[in-house]
This record gives C-alpha cells, sequence and structure tokens, in this order.
C-alpha cells in the first residue's frame, strides 16, 4: 500500500488504516506532502541552473516549479496501489555486521560503507564524512527496517556531515543530538539556525554553486530538483541541493534527493571527473505523483551516464518503506534498466547495509 507522505507515513495509507484521522493528520502534517509532476520537461539550457531561484524563506526551482494540491494527496492516499511486481515477504535487502571500528584508523584509500537509506560512511584515507547521517528508528513516523550498518558511537569526532534538505528521512534530529559535537556540518540555505538552536554551532550553510574549503576537501553545494518542507519549517523555507565532495585524490557527487532534471551535465562538466556518485533509486512510484521529487532507476542511471563518472552506489531504497513499490525493488529495477540498454553492471556497487566496498584506484 502507499504512503501519503514519503517523509514522515510509514507502508498503511493513513487514510485507508486510520479513516478519517488520516485526512486530519493530511491537514495536520502537511509538512510531509510530496508534489505531483503536472509541469512540461524541463529545459535543457544550462544558465536555467543559475538562474534566480528565491531567497530566505521562499526558495524554489526555477527551470520547473512544483505544484501540489490536497486532492493530489487524497487521491494518491485512496488509490489502489498500482504496483503490479512481486512482492516478496521478507524483503530482500541484504544485511552484513560491521561495528564500524574500521573508521577509528586511517585508510589507505578509499572506502564506502552504507549504514542504510541515503547515509553513507566515506572513509577516505584519514578523514570521514556522513552523507545525510541518519540513525534513528523512525523518520517521523515510518519505521526502520534494519538497524544502521554501524553503530552511530563509531563515528570519529573529527568527521563531518552533508544534509541535503530538511525532511526527516535525511535530516534525523536524534542522529545529531547524539554524534559528537564536534562534528562539521555542512547544510543549503536556511538550515543552519536549526543546528545552532540543537546545541550544534559548527555548521556551515551554502547557497548552491557555493564553495567552502575543509582541511583538504573542497566543498561544493549544487543544484537539485527537489523542495522543502517540515514541522517547525514552512514549505521552501529552507534550500534543498546536492554536494560535490572534492579533494587532489578522489572526487564524490551526492545527489540528497532529486528528480530527474538537465543539471547532472553541468555538474559534471564543472566538478568532473566523478569518481564516485551516490544516487537515489527509491521512492518513486506512482510516477504522477513522484516523477519531479524522486528519481526512478532508469532516471538514476541516466543521471550515473550525465554526470560521466566512474562508479555509481545506489541508495535510497530499503530502509524506509515510503511509497508504492516495495522497499526492496528499486536495485531489481536498476538491473533490468541496465541490462535492457546493454550496458554493464560493473561500475555499478549495489551495497548490503553494513557493507564496505574500496573504491578501486583505477
Amino acid at each position: 500500500m502507499p504512503s501519503l507522505w514519503p517523509v514522515c507515513i510509514g507502508p498503511e495509507t493513513a487514510a485507508r488504516c486510520l479513516g478519517w484521522l488520516g485526512v486530519v493528520l493530511l491537514a495536520l502534517c502537511a509538512a510531509c506532502a510530496v508534489p505531483p509532476d503536472r509541469t512540461p520537461e524541463p529545459p535543457s539550457d544550462p544558465a536555467s541552473l543559475y538562474a534566480y531561484h528565491g531567497e530566505p524563506g521562499a526558495w524554489f526551482t526555477p527551470w520547473q516549479r512544483r505544484d501540489v494540491s490536497f486532492s493530489d494527496m487524497l487521491r494518491w492516499g485512496f488509490s489502489r496501489n498500482a504496483y503490479t511486481g512481486e512482492w516478496r515477504d521478507p524483503p530482500e535487502v541484504p544485511r552484513v555486521e560491521n561495528d564500524g571500528s574500521s573508521l577509528a584508523v586511517p585508510h589507505k584509500t578509499s572506502a564506502l560503507t552504507w549504514v542504510g537509506h541515503s547515509t553513507f560512511a566515506v572513509h577516505d584515507r584519514a578523514d570521514v564524512f556522513l552523507t545525510d547521517p541518519h540513525f534513528g528508528q523512525r523518520a517521523l513516523l515510518p519505521k526502520r527496517h534494519h538497524p544502521p550498518g554501524i553503530p552511530i558511537s563509531a563515528v570519529p569526532a573529527d568527521a563531518f556531515a552533508l544534509i541535503s534538505h530538511n525532511h526527516y528521512d535525511h535530516l534525523d534530529a536524534y542522529t545529531v543530538d547524539t554524534l559528537p559535537p564536534s562534528i562539521r556540518w555542512f547544510v543549503p540555505m536556511g538550515l543552519a539556525e536549526w543546528f545552532r538552536d540543537r546545541g550544534r554551532p559548527n555548521v556551515v550553510e551554502l547557497d548552491w554553486w557555493q564553495t567552502v574549503e575543509h582541511g583538504r576537501w573542497t566543498i561544493s553545494c549544487v543544484p537539485s530538483q527537489h523542495w522543502s518542507r517540515r514541522i517547525g519549517q514552512a514549505e521552501n523555507s529552507t534550500l534543498w541541493c546536492a554536494w560535490v565532495v572534492v579533494s587532489d585524490e578522489r572526487r564524490y557527487f551526492f545527489a540528497g534527493d532529486t528528480g530527474y532534471f538537465h543539471g547532472f551535465g553541468e555538474i559534471a562538466r564543472r566538478y568532473g571527473p566523478i569518481d564516485v556518485a551516490i544516487l537515489p533509486i527509491g521512492a518513486y512510484e506512482p510516477r504522477w505523483f513522484m516523477r519531479y521529487s524522486h528519481m526512478n532507476p532508469a532516471e538514476s542511471f541516466q543521471a550515473f551516464q550525465d554526470l560521466g563518472a566512474r562508479w555509481m552506489v545506489p541508495c535510497h531504497w530499503g530502509t524506509f518503506d515510503l511509497t508504492d513499490e516495495p522497499y526492496d525493488e528499486a536495485p531489481r529495477e536498476l538491473r533490468r534498466v541496465v541490462r535492457a540498454a546493454g550496458a554493464s553492471l560493473d561500475p555499478i556497487k549495489i551495497m548490503a547495509v553494513g557493507e564496505t566496498w574500496q573504491v578501486p584506484d583505477e
């Protein structure tokens, strides 16, 4: 069954399982509505990626504004799940045990550990950074279906973290409160105050195309096609983004949450060659409702090609049951897409929760 609010509600549609209480919750928790795609295809002109995109409290996507209504939420909530593929019980989400102890010592080159959903611990020589760290038990309401791949206590105190936007499956209050206060946070515009209010002043706020230095790293905030809302933060009052993290040796791209758009090629032009592209593949059905905000596996594979990256690491699946397709379906669909295109699966690293992958040097 679909969830009405992919960042807030679990697999049972609130309107079906809670009756009219679900409708009331919809009104009270509009922070979680996902916009449908009712607009034309976005332009291909890279200039739109640099266009005015709002100001604090009123951000927007300049190449394609989103549109959503209460009736759209009800339409999805009361509709029959249109997914007709195979449901597996239990779902197929592989897991390996990992105590995270390897993060405490310098690594010879580079390794990625999948914590779950969009959270990776990237261990590059002596440095560790996290992508959208989420070690909590819920994304507001949707429950976590497996423990984090490593314990939160394994994260080194000198690590840094990237946040793509403020939705509950990407920004988790428990995680922020529990990680060491010394963690440095890099966030899109409008989110720094939220961190400071929680006693985490070590935060850097960036706009699209802004860059900062952190040790041996150059960290760039780049555009994505998404939106923001959270209880206590009005719709689009904070920005959303993707990240490019570059050292003298490696270049990482982290997409966060995004629909497919024309920006991946421009990001490659400015920051390539990308070594590792961490791209979301899950929470994509139904397409009429999800297409603006979430790529499906075919679009993610196209984004990987647009980026010209050496490696694709899929994420945003297997942890929270957010939309109509089974939460373990996305990797299977990705494999089908790649094979149908006559392409190789070799550069695509589909990881198990807790798995550590050593990035090849060449």
